[in-house]
């Protein structure tokens, strides 16, 4: 069981993390941790300046790496601490990684006050398809769900 300790333990982690490397040139200051069973098994910080690389923000980078060391899509049964609230696209992704908590020291309010400003990001998603300032026309639907119904069929598909 976590003691409440260890929750200060690991943000500060994600914190130091996100301060060394935003020093050390790699990108915004962000960095995340991702904790299965009482230990770190995965780290990230904001790499989208270094990689150039707009998804390369911390909780991606943490959540493709746990992955890798647990070889598995699902993160069920880990938890993930980052220096920020997590972005729309950080949050889907902790969503789709099936994480089972997040913990986060700075909000996106605080985020907004050094420039990181992702309210515009959080309307769009909310807003009716039509009504998004990226204009999103759907073509070619019949032969798109080709590929859906072989996927419907596939006796060997595994699901996420």
């Amino acid at each position: 069981m976590c003691r409440d300790h260890d929750h200060h333990k690991w943000m500060q982690q994600a914190i130091d993390l996100s301060l060394e490397k935003m020093n050390a040139g790699f990108g915004g200051p962000f960095g995340a941790v991702i904790v299965k069973d009482n230990k770190i098994i995965a780290q990230g910080y904001n790499q989208v300046t270094s990689l150039m690389d707009p998804t390369a923000h911390a909780e991606i980078t943490a959540i493709r790496s746990a992955c890798q060391t647990l070889n598995s899509f699902d993160l069920s049964g880990c938890e993930i601490y980052t220096s920020c609230e997590p972005c729309p696209m950080c949050l889907s992704a902790i969503y789709w990684a099936r994480l089972d908590k997040i913990y986060y020291a700075n909000t996106r309010q605080d985020a907004a006050k050094i420039g990181f400003d992702d309210e515009y990001f959080y309307k769009e998603v909310c807003s009716p398809i039509e009504q998004r300032n990226i204009p999103c026309i759907q073509i070619g639907h019949e032969q798109g769900l080709e590929a859906f119904k072989e996927w419907q069929n596939k006796p060997d598909k595994v699901l996420y």
